[in-house]
């Protein structure tokens, strides 16, 4: 499984690998039980990890750099069920101490503990594995922003609608009657 598979569901707890998407939402597996079940698109919004920062003083780091700092930090992990916010908030500013106080809330600093527990157990946060991995994706995103775009496919000149024939007032049964006696000589 790769890092850049790996999605966060709003409503649903937990992390997700993506298996495949359709035009009305996703199919994807639970990294907690394996179950794999269909997401819709309407009820759901699936936002990639690869995608997602943590913000800071200066530039925004990826959250799997977020990740790899407090795993390579020497500061004691954090039980989440017993600490309280100032607790998270100091663990926080330990490991990641360049976060922007006002921007990052003590939800935001649970989720990404809870999903850098949850990831580390599985042993997807190991740096020569996923480091590849999310290099090659990024790597990938900066060749499509490159790439040249798109010239516009020529249009098909539409084709000239039918000329009507403007059309001739008829004269009425009544009034062709009398212009033929008229022009009897009556």
């Amino acid at each position: 499984m790769k890092f850049n598979e790996l999605v966060s569901i709003s409503g649903l707890g937990g992390l997700f690998q993506l298996v495949a998407t359709k035009s009305d939402g996703a199919i994807v597996k639970s990294l907690d039980d394996g179950q794999t079940k269909f997401v819709a698109a309407r009820s759901h919004s699936v936002t990639a990890l690869d995608g997602i920062e943590v913000f800071t003083t200066g530039e925004n780091i990826r959250l799997f750099d977020a990740m790899q700092t407090i795993k390579a930090s020497k500061a004691d992990n954090i039980d989440l069920a017993k600490a309280d916010n100032k607790a998270i908030q100091a663990y926080f500013k330990t490991v990641l101490p360049t976060h922007d106080a006002d921007r990052v809330y003590v939800s935001d600093m649970k989720k990404i503990l809870k999903w850098f527990a949850m990831l580390d157990a599985k042993g997807l946060l190991d740096a020569e594995k996923t480091e590849e991995v999310v290099a090659e994706t990024a790597e990938g995103a900066d060749a499509k922003k490159e790439a040249k775009p798109k010239e516009p496919k020529a249009t098909k000149p539409k084709a000239a609608t039918k000329a009507t024939a403007p059309k001739v007032q008829t004269a009425s049964k009544s009034t062709a009657k009398s212009v033929s006696k008229v022009g009897r000589g009556s």
